[in-house]
């Protein structure tokens, strides 16, 4: 679709969601980084994992109180919306959604899932050498165990579902003629008519990101025995 045939420019993303997006990206290599090709040491990946887990945190808040496009209300559909936009994928009978499809809407919740699962599960995760999750000593040892596999095999489902929305991406740009990658980007599409979008303010964003933050950071606090309280 060109720009002359959408006719105006209207923000569909907002910063948050976009910062969100693209740092979570960055963590996501970043662990793999540390985990499996030597980069850095494990001590960083628990860094990293501390991160995440704020981020997925502050998205499920952002997905109750952020911008009408991050609202889980305005994404998620049932299974009829989302067999309907896979057949009209393949013969273009739909137009461009605003925000997410209803398949990438799932998409979205499944990766949050994924990600929420595997950062939980390395808080409690152990090599049994020299890498403990901070809240490795609270449990035991055969509830570690079990962590760490689901740690482990969480992994591999990850892989896959990036995958999957590496694939859906490249199909929306190949099929739909649909570049989703540079609206995350500027915040930006082209459309026929301004929806009207409700955008949250970015303090509203900062106040869920610190909360998140402060979350995370209590409990690896009260994991390591420095809880001041």
């Amino acid at each position: 679709m060109s720009e002359a045939e959408a006719g105006i420019r209207v923000k569909v993303w907002d910063l948050p969601t976009r910062l969100f997006h693209w740092t979570l990206v960055l963590l996501v290599l970043l662990q793999f980084a540390t985990a499996d090709w030597g980069l850095l040491n494990m001590q960083w990946h628990f860094y990293f994992g501390y991160a995440t887990l704020a981020l997925v945190l502050f998205r499920l808040l952002w997905g109750l109180f952020g911008s009408e496009t991050s609202r889980f209300r305005h994404f998620l559909r049932g299974p009829h919306a989302v067999r309907a936009y896979v057949r009209s994928t393949f013969w273009q009978k739909a137009g461009h959604p605003v925000g997410h499809n209803p398949l990438g809407g799932w998409s979205v919740v499944a990766i949050l899932t994924c990600l929420g699962i595997q950062a939980v599960t390395g808080l409690f995760a152990s090599d049994d050498i020299t890498a403990f999750g901070p809240l490795s000593g609270k449990v035991s040892d055969a509830s570690v165990h079990l962590l760490t596999a689901i740690h482990s095999l969480n992994q591999g489902v990850l892989i896959a579902l990036i995958g999957l929305h590496v694939a859906a991406v490249l199909l929306h740009a190949l099929v739909r003629k649909e570049n989703l990658v540079h609206p995350m980007l500027h915040g930006h599409k082209w459309l026929h008519r301004d929806p009207g979008l409700r955008i949250a303010p970015v303090g509203r964003a900062l106040l869920l990101a610190l909360l998140a933050t402060a979350a995370v950071a209590a409990v690896v606090a009260w994991g390591q025995g420095n809880w001041p309280f």
